[in-house]
């Protein structure tokens, strides 16, 4: 298959190795001549580098978008009317109402469009959902999830919508059920019209998840937490580990006690994320399985980011099935 990767920047970077090691025959778009030229020493055909993406869509099958998530709506809706599938780095667009409309263009066009929630194909995802489809902490009655640490803030979009996006996404995954209201606070310390910090309740039905997200805390934090009735499964992206933690409280008497049953490492291995995520885009667009993160799941998630920022800006809980309306 011809695959059209538009977008050179540093996550381009990897998924020109990862598309390469797939054996696709790559074409590559980017403004910068710098970035075209370096994309011709990692192997690209000088012929198949260019400057405008639609100068290649006629020899291409598919399109794979690393771009300012202000981009994608143009780029993507400009590859779905050429008739290509599309593969787009998250958020799926700036905004929720973007999304909806590509959405619809990809129906339109029957053509595959999957948003890259990279985390659905993580290891660790994997583990985890193995330990809750297993029942092995019970119901879930809450989760936590932190995105952080010191970096560059990016400039397209606030740090809810890059960061904190993937634990909106990756909790819906988990619990198999949308979110349905939100309250949320967030900051712009750096003062540059986006949010710098986040801290979100997000209810996916009655379980609440508070996802915090900053470009200030010290270190690299990618952890998560599901806490059950019997136990807890205690998860670290960073460092590809899942704990589950055993134990209990049983009231005996009047009195509660916490009964410790001790914990246990589960296993959380397997391939890269990026290689499986593209794999699975190359497979759908190829009819050999589902898209397995469709343009509406993106949206989905859009939608409790932007409930987040209303949330933050009303002081009050704000409903999913209404985002308009606080309750």
């Amino acid at each position: 298959m011809d695959v059209l990767l538009v977008g050179l920047g540093r996550w381009g970077e990897k998924h020109l190795r990862v598309l390469r090691e797939l054996g696709v025959g790559l074409w590559v778009a980017d403004v910068s001549p710098a970035r075209r030229e370096w994309a011709v020493k990692q192997g690209v055909d000088p012929a198949r580098a260019v400057a405008d993406y639609r100068a290649a869509l006629a020899y291409v099958e598919a399109v794979d978008v690393v771009t300012p998530a202000d981009s994608h709506r143009a780029i993507a809706g400009a590859c779905l009317a050429a008739g290509r599938h599309c593969f787009l780095e998250k958020p799926l667009t700036a905004t929720a109402a973007e999304g909806r409309e590509l959405a619809a263009a990809a129906r339109a066009a029957g053509r595959v469009l999957q948003v890259g929630h990279i985390f659905r194909f993580h290891p660790v995802t994997a583990t985890l959902r193995q330990a809750l489809g297993a029942g092995r902490i019970g119901a879930v009655r809450y989760a936590t999830g932190r995105f952080s640490g010191f970096k560059r803030p990016r400039t397209d979009v606030g740090v809810t919508q890059t960061d904190a996006i993937h634990y909106f996404d990756l909790f819906a995954h988990l619990l198999g059920r949308p979110a349905t209201r939100v309250t949320a606070l967030q900051r712009d310390y750096l003062g540059r019209g986006l949010d710098d910090l986040s801290v979100a309740i997000v209810f996916y039905g009655e379980t609440p998840a508070v996802v915090e997200a900053n470009y200030f805390t010290p270190g690299t934090w990618r952890d998560c937490v599901l806490v059950g009735e019997r136990g807890a499964l205690v998860a670290d992206y960073g460092g590809a580990t899942v704990t589950l933690h055993l134990g209990e409280h049983v009231k005996r008497g009047e009195a509660w006690e916490a009964v410790d049953a001790g914990k246990e490492e589960l296993p959380a291995r397997g391939e890269e994320p990026l290689r499986l995520e593209l794999q699975a885009f190359l497979d759908a667009c190829a009819g050999r399985r589902p898209c397995p993160v469709p343009a509406e799941d993106g949206v989905a998630a859009l939608a409790v980011v932007e409930a987040a920022a209303e949330s933050a800006r009303q002081g009050r809980t704000v409903s999913l099935a209404a985002p308009g309306r606080a309750s």
